[in-house]
This record gives C-alpha cells, sequence and structure tokens, in this order.
C-alpha cells in the first residue's frame, strides 16, 4: 500500500514527533494564531487527526500585539516517566537583541497527550527551535539553536542549571536550526536543518559518544534535500526522527507544495519518510531527497474521518478552527442555530482586528462556503468569507452597506475589486472556488443559484513567495469567515449558519 506526500497537509509547519507505545504523537508551530500548538495523533505515521492544542487559554499566551509570523515557532514534543512535554519559542515583535529579546522558550507538561497542559513557563533563551533531551542518567537538556546548543535544565525543566555550550556548529551552511538529538548504539546523533526554511532547505547529521561532542559530520550530508526544481515537494527540512514499534526508522520533516510555479500557498507542511541506516552507523532519509509516493510503513492502517461540513449550530467549533490572535470571547456566541459574532472596530489589515476564525487550506484546488446573515447600515461594517494569508495580503468577499464587495491585500492597502449593488436580502451564501493559483468568488440568495461575482487571476500575494517586501512569511493561506466594524465603535450582529470546505482534485 502506498501514500502520498505530504501526510498532513496545509499549514503544519516544523514537525516533531514521538511515539508512546503504538501511538504517535506530533506538534507543529502555530505563529499568531490561536489555540496555539496543534496536537494530532496517529496510528500509521500517515494518517493524523488533531486532538488538542497545548496552550488554550488567552492568559496563558497574549498574542493580541503579535505581529504577522511570530509568535509560536517550531515546537517539540517529548515524554519521559508518564509526562508530556512540550517546548515551543515565543518570538516577540522586537527586531533588535540589543534592546529587547527578540525570543524566549516556553515550557509545558501535561500527563495527556491531547493536555491540558500547564501554564507555560519562560526559558530565557534568546534563539530558536528548543526541543527536549533525557540523557540515560536521566538529565534534562534543552537543545537549542543555533547548530546543536545544550542548555542543562532541573528535573522539572523549569530553571537553567548549568553552563549553556554550543556543541556542533553544523557543517557551514545558512541558518543550523531545527536541532534535535537522540541517542542509539552509543552514539549522540545530532539532528539539524540548514540552508534556510526556503528553496535550498536541508537536514544535516552528526554523531559523537559524548553529548559534549566533539561530533563527526555525515559523509553523506545532506541526509535529505530536494536537489529537482521542478518536483512538486520543494524546502525539504527541519526533520525529526522516530523508530517504529517494529523497529522502522522514519523522519517527519517540513517541505512544501509547488504552485503554479515556486509559490508556496498552502504553507508548510508535513512530510514524512524513511530512515536507511548504512552498515557504518550513519542514516540517510529515502534516497536523500523527498519522495512523493511511498511504502507504508508496517503499522496497522489507521484513517479519521475529515472534516469537511461545519454545522455551527452544534454549538462548538472543531479543532480544525483556529482565531487570528486571541479571540474576544465577549462578542461571540452560539444561538438560534449560529456561530454569532458582534463585530468589533478593525479591519482584515489591523493586528487588533478580532474574532477572525480560519481553517487551513489543504490543496491546490478547494471549494468552500458560507450561510451569512448581516444588514449592515454602513459602509465601515463588513462580514464574509476570506482566503487570508496575513495582514499584508488577503481576499475577503462579503456584505458592506452597498451589498457585497469584493477586496484584495497584495501589501498594497485594501483595493476593491468590484462592488454588486443587487443583493437587497440580509442572507447571502457566499463560495470560493480555487483551482491552481486562480480564485473565484461567487454568491446566491438562496444556496442554490449561483453567480459569480469575479474571478482573479494568479494570486501569487497568498503565498510564502508573493510579497518580496513582506519580511516574514511562514504560514500559508487559510479560510475562513471575518465580521468587523472598521471604524465606528458600534457593532453590527454577524450570524454565520454554516460552513463547507471540500478539496478538489489532487494537483
Amino acid at each position: 500500500m502506498k501514500y502520498s506526500n505530504p501526510v498532513h497537509r496545509g499549514f503544519f509547519p516544523d514537525p516533531s514527533v514521538i511515539r508512546v507505545g503504538d501511538d504517535y504523537y506530533k506538534v507543529n508551530s502555530s505563529f499568531q494564531y490561536f489555540p496555539a500548538i496543534p496536537i494530532s495523533h496517529s496510528k500509521d505515521l500517515v494518517h493524523w487527526e488533531l486532538i488538542g492544542h497545548a496552550i488554550t487559554e488567552s492568559d496563558y499566551l497574549d498574542l493580541s500585539e503579535t505581529l504577522d509570523s511570530r509568535g509560536i515557532w517550531a515546537p517539540d514534543i517529548s515524554y519521559y516517566n508518564g509526562k508530556f512535554y512540550i517546548f515551543a519559542t515565543l518570538r516577540h515583535n522586537s527586531e533588535d537583541m540589543s534592546k529587547s529579546p527578540m525570543r524566549s522558550q516556553l515550557v509545558m507538561t501535561s500527563d495527556k497527550p491531547e493536555g491540558p497542559y500547564s501554564r507555560p513557563v519562560v526559558l530565557p533563551v534568546d534563539n530558536i527551535d528548543p526541543s527536549h533531551f533525557v540523557d540515560d542518567d536521566g538529565k534534562h537538556y534543552m537543545i537549542i539553536a543555533p547548530a546543536i546548543t545544550v542548555v542543562p535544565l532541573n528535573d522539572e525543566c523549569t530553571e537553567i542549571t548549568g553552563e549553556i555550550k554550543q556543541v556542533w556548529a553544523g557543517t557551514g551552511e545558512r541558518c543550523p536550526e531545527g536541532p534535535h538529538i537522540f541517542k542509539r548504539n552509543g552514539y549522540y546523533y545530532a539532528v539539524v536543518a540548514e540552508g534556510g526554511t526556503g528553496y535550498g532547505h536541508g537536514i544535516n547529521i552528526a554523531r559523537s559518544k559524548n553529548l559534549y561532542g566533539p561530533y563527526e559530520e555525515c559523509p553523506y550530508n545532506p541526509v535529505l534535500r530536494q536537489t529537482d526544481p521542478d518536483a512538486l515537494i520543494q524546502r525539504s527540512g527541519h526533520g525529526d526522527i522516530v523508530e517504529t514499534q517494529k523497529g522502522e526508522w522514519w523522519c517527519m520533516y517540513l517541505c512544501g507544495r509547488r504552485n503554479g510555479g515556486n509559490y508556496t500557498t498552502v504553507g508548510r507542511e508535513t512530510a514524512l519518510d524513511p530512515v536507511h541506516w548504512t552498515d557504518d552507523g550513519w542514516f540517510v532519509i529515502n534516497d536523500r531527497k523527498p519522495s512523493l509516493e511511498q511504502d507504508m510503513p508496517d503499522l496497522p492502517v489507521t484513517e479519521y474521518e475529515k472534516n469537511t461540513y461545519y454545522d455551527f449550530s452544534e454549538g462548538k467549533l472543531s479543532l480544525d478552527w483556529e482565531w487570528v490572535r486571541n479571540p474576544d470571547n465577549d462578542h461571540l456566541s452560539f444561538e438560534e442555530d449560529c456561530l454569532k459574532i458582534n463585530t468589533q472596530k478593525g479591519y482584515l489589515c489591523d493586528v487588533s482586528a478580532k474574532n477572525t476564525l480560519v481553517r487551513r487550506e489543504q490543496e491546490l484546488s478547494y471549494a468552500a462556503e458560507t450561510k451569512l446573515k448581516f444588514d449592515p447600515q454602513d459602509i465601515d461594517y463588513q462580514a464574509g468569507i476570506t482566503c487570508y494569508y496575513s495582514t499584508a495580503s488577503y481576499i475577503r468577499f462579503g456584505r458592506c452597506s452597498e451589498g457585497l464587495e469584493l477586496v484584495i491585500n497584495r501589501n498594497r492597502g485594501e483595493e476593491r475589486v468590484t462592488v454588486i449593488t443587487d443583493v437587497d436580502c440580509d442572507v447571502v451564501y457566499l463560495r470560493v472556488v480555487v483551482k491552481g493559483l486562480d480564485r473565484s468568488f461567487y454568491y446566491s440568495t438562496d444556496g442554490t443559484k449561483w453567480k459569480i461575482a469575479a474571478k482573479l487571476p494568479k494570486c501569487i500575494y497568498l503565498c510564502d513567495e508573493g510579497v518580496p517586501g513582506d519580511r516574514k512569511r511562514h504560514t500559508g493561506t487559510l479560510v475562513g469567515i471575518y465580521a468587523l466594524s472598521g471604524d465606528r465603535e458600534e457593532s453590527e450582529e454577524a450570524r454565520f449558519y454554516y460552513f463547507k470546505y471540500e478539496d478538489q482534485a489532487f494537483m
């Protein structure tokens, strides 16, 4: 039986994976989105279900002023003596380390993989990509960039107890990050991602008989890198190694799919390939490059139902959904078979905007729609459906005082594409159909007869690479709903009755 990469599709970057018995658990970066740090479960390493988030309480993590693509970076999940640990970098807004820390590290624990997790403890180390390593003597360490830097910790992982020391500097390539250490046959194997998280990303390894080195570099480096510029799977790196209960070894790693050129619209995703050990005690991943199709692991195949229809009348949100930054729950409610959002001051281009609700795009082609009841009395009031990358780049289509408006932001501020004035009822159905880089928007007043509002070709601003002047773009595009008041302090009531998402044919 075969599987296709990526195995966890859409915005699931920087994977960390562990096995506990016959179960596998994975965490991924979440940046400015909330709840933070998605936790996924699998029985076969290929099919994944979301089971929780490491941070679900807003008073545990304030992202309300966090800039795009800051926030939670590269979490790590581990398990020791009946306890789950999650380490993560909190990337602050600062860009000048001489004035204030750019980064700090968070540590959370739980008795259950899905949580709830403890309030994060802050470790004041100003770097990125922490992971947790427990040596044979039970001593705890945080392994962090640059390359392999060892930070000794107390038994609770709440305090630094000794000298912070870089034990391997990497191979000399740029951006030695995403570090992990694991032990096998008396060797400490050091795994780092190098080359930067874009095209040219890869994985290099080294080993030592001592945690603090010296480390010998692998003669087969890079053990994973995409070298074919025309391949669908690109940006392969930032990986974690896991051994199955059957004695197989696998690597889960970050990748990105090309869309109409080198445009990563759905974001960085999670891929899986086998680890092959060499006779001289090294390993390579697959044949040192990512695969598009691969044989399944020797594990019981366990698939999970995909969510395609979200009925807001159920009175809760599934784990697929993310808020752009912390939500304001005082302006949200489930009532009368819908999700009601009372608009608040702000626009989608504002970091301060509240209660934009999105889920991951998972294929390069899909269709999504919602039913909205909203009767704005002022042009500032707006609610509808959005394809959202960041405050600097998005598309929104929805109600305004004149009827319907389609607005784009290409890092140049909002631009109206079209206004439709023949909609005079307060209930409207909105739909987006995505085919590669093209996005078409439709509307209906009865949910059966649809009219096209506009087709937007080559929407390259909805990707990691498509807005050259925007420095940090790490998240990929999500799709969902918004309700805002613009410059108005007063609220209007927006009611969303359902949201439907359906992937189209694989591209």
